[in-house]
């Protein structure tokens, strides 16, 4: 039995905003052990708000921990790859938790406060993640899931002039870059806002009081600009900007060097290691890896979906992770683990659909650029 098999058969857990959701006429699914809105107008015209105008996900599902406690630093770097000594105050950066094989257990975000870490983790793995921490961390370091925290991604290119009208704090909101954060109020609730996010555009992701949210979604969807946006369109919207979702494209079977996420282990990490999976990581930074994940670009409009095995000629070489039909592209999209002799842009390859052999294209990711703001 799976995790996923587990998480379907205990009861689905609520998000707070789950009666807004379903007011505003959300189709609610199960995802990750919540019930969570998939979609509200349409897949495609959310996904292409987004892309336009501002888009806002509530993302409560995640799991956000704050730790703290003495000699923070070297016992999180015992845990992860990061390099903490370059990460300071108000600056975020994208980790992996790893098993001693190198395999993912998690890909998350890690910020740092004032005397402490803010960790956001994925819904589906949070409680597995808070146990590893838990038994890894040494006892002195203190670990709360901020589970009275709920999460909110505003998405998109009008993001920034829709949020400005309501964040308020010690500078101004344009002062945040990509991968910074700052504490601000919205509405007299305290928040913390991260210039971030998973679409590939400029975004921010707002950590604030569950008893607040209500009042702040409903406050930023009465811009213009912002429309709530379901699973679906967060799902082409992530795909588009070659992100990886974690279960899919990530796994205990998966390392983050086959992966592409080479940048996950910090430049200092890579020389001195110390961190679980070293091993098999710094050797395949230095020799490479069997196989790599890359983007496929698909001729005609059927897509390949997760599962879907990748052909050279009469041969086998690699599986889908990922795959869909990319609204702003106008055609399907895919991302799939394949030999690493067939890994190289411009390769044509087959994917089997159905019992059909669709042409696909090795393609760079992202496949549409990242529009992240880093300063002017």
């Amino acid at each position: 039995m799976s995790d996923e098999d587990i998480i379907e058969e205990l009861p689905l857990e609520k998000l707070p905003l789950d009666g807004w959701h379903r007011a505003r006429g959300a189709r609610m699914v199960p995802f990750a052990g919540y019930e969570m809105p998939i979609q509200y107008e349409g897949i495609v015209a959310e996904h292409d708000w987004t892309r336009t105008s501002a888009g806002l996900f509530d993302v409560s599902h995640m799991g956000q921990l704050l730790l703290s406690g003495p000699d923070l630093d070297a016992a999180v770097e015992a845990v992860l790859p990061i390099d903490l000594a370059t990460l300071k105050v108000g600056q975020q950066r994208y980790s992996l938790l790893l098993d001693e094989e190198g395999g993912v257990l998690d890909d998350l975000m890690v910020s740092r406060w004032p005397e402490a870490l803010y960790l956001v983790v994925n819904g589906a793995t949070k409680w597995d993640d808070i146990g590893h921490l838990r038994e890894y961390l040494p006892d002195a370091i203190t670990l709360n899931h901020l589970d009275e925290q709920a999460l909110l991604a505003l998405q998109g290119p009008k993001a920034a002039e829709a949020l400005a009208r309501h964040a308020t704090g010690e500078y101004p909101l344009s002062a945040l870059t990509f991968m910074r954060f700052g504490r601000f109020q919205i509405a007299g609730h305290d928040v913390t806002i991260a210039r971030a996010g998973y679409t590939g555009e400029d975004g921010f992701e707002i950590s604030l009081p569950a008893t607040g949210v209500t009042e702040i979604a409903t406050l930023l969807c009465g811009e213009p600009e912002v429309k709530p946006i379901g699973l679906g369109a967060r799902d082409s919207l992530r795909m588009e900007a070659g992100l990886p979702l974690y279960g899919h494209d990530l796994s205990p079977e998966t390392s983050p060097i086959e992966a592409g996420l080479v940048f996950g282990i910090n430049k200092r990490r890579r020389s001195d290691g110390g961190f679980p999976g070293a091993e098999r990581i710094l050797r395949e930074i230095a020799e490479g890896t069997a196989r790599r994940w890359v983007g496929l670009s698909l001729e005609g409009r059927l897509p390949a979906r997760e599962g879907a095995e990748v052909y050279s000629g009469t041969a086998k070489v690699g599986t889908v992770t990922s795959g869909g039909f990319s609204p702003t592209l106008g055609h399907p999209i895919a991302m799939a683990y394949v030999d690493a002799a067939h890994a190289e842009a411009g390769n044509a390859l087959e994917i089997e659909v159905r019992g059909k052999r669709l042409a696909a294209t090795v393609t760079p990711m992202p496949f549409v650029p990242h529009r992240y703001y880093r300063g002017s």
